[in-house]
């Protein structure tokens, strides 16, 4: 497998055409005419006639803070 252009990383990649595969099978119509009904390879046809790419969010991920048990800490000397 090769690095899509629009794609910085082969997972990225996976996980892109993963998600379109499901959308596929779930009931969502093809972008593009492909040779194939299997909707992973169709979900890849579409990334490759440039119809799915993805959006970066730039916001970073916060975790909330949750207060827990108290936990004893052990000093290592």
């Amino acid at each position: 497998m090769s690095l899509e252009q629009s794609f910085d990383s082969n997972f990225r990649y996976v996980l892109v055409a993963a998600r379109r595969a499901r959308q596929l099978q779930s009931g969502s119509q093809p972008l593009v005419e492909s040779h194939s009904r299997k909707a992973c390879k169709i979900a890849q046809d579409e990334i490759a006639a440039g119809k799915v790419s993805y959006v970066k969010s730039d916001t970073p991920v916060h975790k909330p803070e949750i207060a827990g048990a108290d936990i004893p800490k052990f000093a290592i000397s």
